[in-house]
């Protein structure tokens, strides 16, 4: 059972609902958006009236939700969620009428290249950097990244172009500090799974962008998301990637009826990668089409200067000129429906530059 608060509701009215509830027997979660709070009600609801609760002051409607993830229902918040990120050049709204694109190496190597793609991208019409400080990798002997060294670099390629930051946590011990340095957490695909890890995320309110893992069901990555939105962070961005299947040619399959799907199924906003999700640099662009057309609210690109020697994932990588042309052809099917690319505001030119 899901208990929507109005947007003008008081705390003292929301705590008099979690009484309520409380009174009963039963738990709740309490996700509190820009709009309005959502109380998740957990535990045996059949003997509850909703018509008891939703005459409680500052309630706007009561819904008995049958799929187990509630806070993530789309009956949670019909109108559908936006997730601001917010740093200290400005703000980004994702879920609205403009789709975000990110883009940037999968891994941080060194502040060079790193520098040099930053700019290059948010030229381009990338609105933010992507980059791995900490790399989950399938081999132990492969690049693992620079770890907080990497997170550095990326804190100052954002303040050099003004491009937000998403990179990866891998682990509960992590959350805070690379919270410290990025303005969007991204759970990987091996992490959907680390119940911990997710918990850890729910615990802040620093967006995060959650990708599907690689042999997850819908249900299954809508449930992870419930971990995070049950922890009181309602930032929550789904991502696909590809799933594994018994296809060879590409690395993954790019599942993109996802994306329909689960904005059907839930509020959340959806992202698409096209990198992982074929692993073929050739791909990419038309996959990226096909995402924006699919009604995805964001892509996650990855862009090298030199993708035959990046340390990781160079034969899925698009070049800054290739990447150009993505954002070009992404922005005439975006305005084909009626929608437009998000813009940060750097276009790759750096703080100084801007300010002379």
């Amino acid at each position: 059972m899901i208990v929507v608060m109005l947007p003008t509701a008081t705390e003292e009215q929301t705590e008099g609902v979690v009484g309520q509830v409380r009174e009963r027997g039963l738990q709740v979660h309490i996700s509190r958006g820009e709009r309005c709070t959502v109380i998740g009600v957990v535990g045996n609801t059949a003997e509850i009236d909703p018509d008891d609760l939703a005459a409680l002051p500052g309630v706007d409607r009561v819904v008995r939700v049958m799929k187990p993830y509630r806070l993530a229902h789309r009956e949670a918040r019909p109108e559908g969620t936006r997730v601001t990120v917010r740093w200290e050049g400005g703000s980004l709204t994702v879920g609205g009428r403009e789709i975000v694109l990110a883009a940037g190496p999968c891994a941080v190597e060194d502040e060079g290249s790193l520098m040099e793609t930053a700019r290059a991208v948010g030229r381009a019409g990338a609105a933010m950097l992507r980059g791995g400080a900490f790399k989950p990798r399938t081999s132990p002997y492969s690049f693992q990244g620079l770890g907080h060294e990497g997170l550095l670099m990326l804190a100052r390629a954002r303040r050099e172009t003004g491009l937000p930051v998403v990179t990866e946590v891998m682990a509960p011990e992590q959350v805070a500090v690379v919270a410290t340095y990025a303005d969007m957490l991204q759970i990987g695909t091996r992490n959907m799974f680390n119940y911990p890890l997710l918990r850890a995320v729910g615990r802040t309110r620093c967006p995060v962008l959650l990708k599907r893992g690689m042999m997850a069901t819908i249900e299954e990555w809508l449930l992870a998301a419930e971990y995070i939105l049950a922890g009181g962070n309602p930032n929550v961005i789904l991502c696909e990637r590809g799933i594994r299947t018994f296809e060879g040619y590409t690395r993954n399959t790019l599942d993109l009826s996802a994306v329909p799907v689960v904005k059907s199924l839930s509020h959340l906003p959806v992202w698409v990668d096209p990198s992982h999700g074929t692993g073929r640099a050739e791909l990419v662009i038309p996959m990226a089409r096909a995402a924006i057309a699919a009604g995805a609210d964001g892509l996650l690109v990855e862009v090298h200067g030199s993708p035959v020697t990046a340390r990781s994932d160079g034969s899925q990588s698009l070049t800054p000129e290739q990447f150009g042309r993505l954002v070009e052809e992404c922005r005439s099917v975006a305005e084909a429906l009626g929608r437009g690319l998000a813009n940060a505001g750097a276009r790759g030119v750096t703080a100084r530059e801007a300010a002379s």
